[in-house]
């Protein structure tokens, strides 16, 4: 009688919570399995999948043959392997999405880890004979002389010039220079001392370099207080260790200015990972980790999905930022999951902010996370003067008072810069008939679609729908069609008129969705006395020396939200956007316009600054059982017919049944209803104890993809939702 037949469990990209077992593929095997990648035959596709322990089987009849094997050694082994079952489990999402979430597009499609050696550029024979022929000051002619003495490796010449590979692709073309193969990475430059250290800056330092093992630090400092100084200094020690530093940053936008500033003080390269880069290039920089050859890797949410086999520290800047938070596929925090591994890898962890979340300062208030506090500016630098300023019965000129355009004359003449910011893109956020009151609707969301184009087109900022502007009323047949409110394409289109012998940039998500074009933004302003127009994209860790004001419009629609974090998002905000002016010797001043100056939330914020506001906020959010007092997890679910998608979340609300520890309310329709053609209806589950509220969804969300009401909507789960949207 044949003895029972071997298996191989695979994790699958699929949205079923289960492996799945195959024979193992003819040819020899890896040594460890679990671990590698694994290519099979699933339906009538083929898919990569990554094998999660092995199996045996009474009865083979019927099971599949794996196609291949796609690794020699295990791609996931050790901690990374271990946190990210941790996560499947936190989140209650399948393994086979989470571990495919976690790797680089190329990797997840099954192509072999990418070769990692360095690249460098030289010049040939030829091109030295001709190197002076070239023209001067042309993008070729820099490369060349770049090259004039020494190869040059490829991370140095990202770091030295802006779009070298284009001039270095022309030259090759011409046979003036070659891409050859480094057997040693060569050191970027001399690393640039760095400024002397105030007392709160050295006493940090100190704390985080004789930490022993995983500890979490809260770098809780005002704006322009030398957190970034802080970062450097600790992994200057990191990498004496011998150990790898991994930096958390929330915006794409960070990242260059990061670079240049981490590339000029640590003297090595500094590896970017974010979604501004190719998947080749992502692929390329996580192999480099991989192989502990990438020393220090900064890079946004995904990032920490990075393996470290020589971790030595971990960085989360801006730890508040929402960003950080996964909104859709798995619905993971980078930065609670780089808590996670940091105790796993046994190395410390640090999270800075200006302005931290609620979570964060509940848990250095428990003694959770070791406080350090930055209380003042480096340098010379000064606080910014606050100003509100009472628009009531005054006349406003496209969202701005004579009091704040008369405030900008004065600041420019004085060969300083301005920051104008509303965190509206677009030109007004409504198109409006001023005679039958008919606005224009998106066909596909329940909100209004958004003008742009100076008022001859219209986007929804929901699902991307576009479409220009109507002639007239498409219900009364008017022309008196207009917009309505206030964007940044307006308030830049009235500055640009108001001071028009000076630059007016704006920078917003319309203009840096290219690949480094908010670095390319700020460049065209440079020094000179100018206008900048922005959303909150300027209020995160810019550093602009010349910029002394600052000038917040439309605060009032934060101020009156049903949303329990829209007061602590628009605090932080306030903060961080202030904390723009007057970062370097001349003072700084910030104006905050609005019709409700007596409201409780401004008049803490100005006489106390943020932490009078969060501990009252957190004494709000404990009477009321919000987070950070309460655990919260979302069902959401959409169809395109309502009643299916209420008909499951009332299926799911009976498979949770009564339950005495946790809270279920719904379902109920999202705050948008309906979007992208979608409606959305929700169930909020609430416990005061994280233990009880993972139990019941452990045992209840495998059921949930059976139940046949699933088949006719989109659903997800969102464990500790940021947005109830």
């Amino acid at each position: 009688m044949p003895g029972p037949i071997p298996t191989l469990q695979v994790a699958l990209p699929v949205p079923l919570p289960r492996l799945f077992d195959y024979l193992a593929p003819d040819g020899p095997a890896p040594q460890v399995a679990v671990g590698c990648r694994l290519k099979v035959p699933f339906g009538n596709r083929e898919l990569v999948g990554l094998v999660a322990g092995h199996g045996q089987l009474d009865d083979g009849q019927g099971l599949r043959q794996a196609l291949a094997w796609a690794d020699p050694a295990p791609l996931f082994q050790g901690e990374l392997w271990q946190s990210l079952q941790w996560l499947a489990r936190y989140t209650h999402a399948p393994l086979g999405e989470v571990l495919s979430t976690a790797l680089p597009a190329p990797l997840r499609q099954g192509d072999p880890l990418p070769d990692t050696h360095h690249w460098g550029w030289q010049l040939t024979a030829d091109g030295h004979a001709q190197r002076d022929r070239l023209r001067a000051g042309s993008r070729p002619r820099q490369l060349a002389e770049l090259l004039a003495d020494a190869v040059v490796d490829e991370d140095v010449l990202g770091a030295r010039m802006e779009d070298w590979r284009g001039a270095a692709r022309s030259l090759a073309k011409r046979g003036l220079v070659e891409r050859i193969g480094l057997s040693v990475a060569p050191q970027h430059a001399q690393p640039l001392p760095g400024p002397r250290l105030n007392p709160e800056q050295a006493a940090a330092v100190a704390a985080i370099n004789s930490a022993d093992g995983f500890q979490p630090f809260l770098l809780d400092g005002v704006t322009g207080s030398g957190k970034t100084e802080v970062y450097l200094q600790a992994i200057v020690q990191c990498l004496a260790r011998g150990g790898q530093a991994l930096v958390l940053v929330p915006e794409i936008g960070l990242t260059p200015q990061t670079l240049a500033r981490f590339r000029g003080r640590l003297g090595i390269a500094v590896h970017a990972l974010h979604s501004g880069l190719n998947d080749n290039e992502r692929a390329r920089v996580w192999a480099a980790a991989a192989r502990g050859e990438a020393r220090v890797i900064v890079g946004t949410r995904s990032a920490v999905f990075t393996p470290l086999p020589a971790a030595g520290l971990i960085i989360i800047d801006e730890e508040h930022d929402g960003s950080y938070k996964q909104q859709d596929g798995i619905r993971y925090h980078a930065r609670d999951f780089a808590l996670v591994r940091g105790k796993a890898l046994g190395v410390p962890v640090l999270l800075g902010s200006a302005t931290p979340s609620l979570e964060s300062l509940h848990n250095a208030h428990a003694g959770r996370y070791a406080h350090l506090r930055l209380k003042q500016r480096a340098g010379d630098a000064r606080p910014p003067r606050v100003r509100i300023l009472d628009v009531r019965k005054r006349p406003l000129r496209d969202g701005l008072s004579a009091d704040v355009l008369e405030g900008i004359g004065q600041h420019l003449r004085a060969g300083q810069q301005v920051l104008v910011f509303k965190n509206r893109r677009g030109y007004a956020p409504v198109l409006l008939c001023h005679d039958c009151g008919w606005t224009a609707p998106c066909q596909r969301c329940d909100a209004p679609m958004t003008v742009h184009g100076g008022g001859r087109r219209l986007q929804c900022h929901h699902c991307g729908a576009r479409q220009p502007a109507p002639l007239a009323c498409p219900a009364c047949g008017s022309l008196a069609l207009q917009p309505q409110g206030i964007g940044t394409e307006r308030l830049e289109e009235h500055l640009a008129s108001a001071f028009a012998d000076y630059p007016v940039v704006r920078i917003d998500r319309g203009t840096t969705a290219r690949r480094d074009a908010l670095e390319q933004q700020l460049a065209t302003l440079g020094d000179r006395a100018g206008i900048l127009v922005g959303t909150q994209i300027l209020a995160k860790g810019h550093d602009l020396p010349k910029l002394t004001l600052v000038v917040v419009v439309g605060i009032d629609e934060g101020l009156f939200s049903a949303d329990f974090r829209a007061s602590e998002k628009l605090a932080q905000q306030l903060i961080q956007v202030a904390g723009r002016a007057g970062r370097a010797r001349d003072p700084g001043e910030v104006w905050l316009q609005t019709h409700h100056p007596g409201h409780p939330l401004l008049e803490t914020l100005v006489s106390g600054g943020y932490h009078p506001f969060a501990q009252a906020e957190l004494n709000q959010r404990q009477a009321a059982g919000f987070p950070p007092f309460a655990h919260l997890a979302l069902l959401r679910a959409e169809a395109q017919q309502l009643e299916h998608a209420n008909a499951f979340l009332l299926a799911a609300r009976s498979l949770l049944g009564e339950q005495r520890a946790v809270d279920v309310y719904g379902p109920m329709p999202a705050p948008m209803p309906r979007r992208a053609g979608y409606q959305r209806t929700q169930l909020l589950l609430s416990c005061a104890q994280r233990p009880p509220l993972h139990a019941l969804l452990d045992t209840r969300v495998p059921q949930l993809y059976a139940l046949p009401e699933a088949r006719k909507v989109r659903w997800s789960l969102d464990v500790d939702p940021v947005d109830l949207y």
